[in-house]
């Protein structure tokens, strides 16, 4: 017979993970770190939360040993505490997205997917396509995630145009080959914008039907550089 005493706390233990995950402003925060380190004043803008705030946030999920930090000088640099943190963030929005049909209208909603056919972010183009694409000369792959992100860590050979600064670089684009852009992750708008962006000033966009972080989580190489 087990020790129910002892079951308890072990189950205490993985409890809390789920507490510390318990928040869609903690959840929004490792989305944040999936992309690379930030200090929390990086993160407090991204996230557009007042940056103590945004602190108590970060110390309930170190409590949990899902973030890590570092000091250089007088900052301090939270990053996740492994890729199983990332994956289980990964996991987290599959099972949601499975099981709570309010997720997929939330989604839609976010993307600003209308239903219609005739909106040039519904086609994607899945990793492997992708490879093969690139391989072949037909594609330019695109990173519209912020800078710093991409320094962090993007697809090999991709330009880096954040979403914001897209209309004023369309120059340094090709118009005769497809533009495949990408950016944090499969619920990341940013790709939605920029195939939106594109396709309407005549270039041929697609998206890629994921992004970094589920490129990074499948063992694909990953390049850092500056942007």
């Amino acid at each position: 017979m087990g020790d129910w005493v002892a079951k308890t706390a072990l189950f205490e233990q993985f409890a809390r993970v789920g507490k510390a995950l318990g928040s869609p402003t903690r959840l929004e925060l490792v989305d944040l770190l999936a992309q690379g380190e930030r200090t929390v004043e990086q993160l407090a803008g991204a996230a557009h939360l007042a940056v103590n705030t945004t602190s108590a946030h970060l110390q309930t999920l170190k409590r949990a040993h899902l973030v890590s930090t570092r000091r250089q000088g007088t900052r301090i640099y939270y990053t996740l505490a492994g890729d199983d943190v990332a994956g289980l963030y990964v996991q987290l929005r599959t099972v949601a997205q499975s099981h709570l049909a309010d997720t997929e209208a939330a989604r839609r909603a976010y993307l600003g997917l209308t239903g219609s056919a005739e909106d040039p972010a519904v086609e994607e183009v899945d990793r492997d396509e992708l490879l093969q694409r690139v391989r072949d000369g037909q594609a330019v792959v695109l990173d519209v995630r912020p800078a710093e992100e991409y320094t962090h860590g993007h697809i090999p050979g991709a330009i880096s145009i954040p979403i914001d600064k897209l209309p004023d670089r369309l120059a340094e684009l090709p118009t005769d080959r497809n533009i495949v852009a990408y950016c944090r992750g499969g619920y990341c708008v940013f790709a939605y914008d920029a195939v939106r962006q594109l396709r309407a000033r005549g270039y041929h966009a697609t998206r890629l039907s994921q992004g970094i972080l589920e490129w990074r989580l499948a063992g694909l190489p990953v390049t850092t550089s500056a942007a």
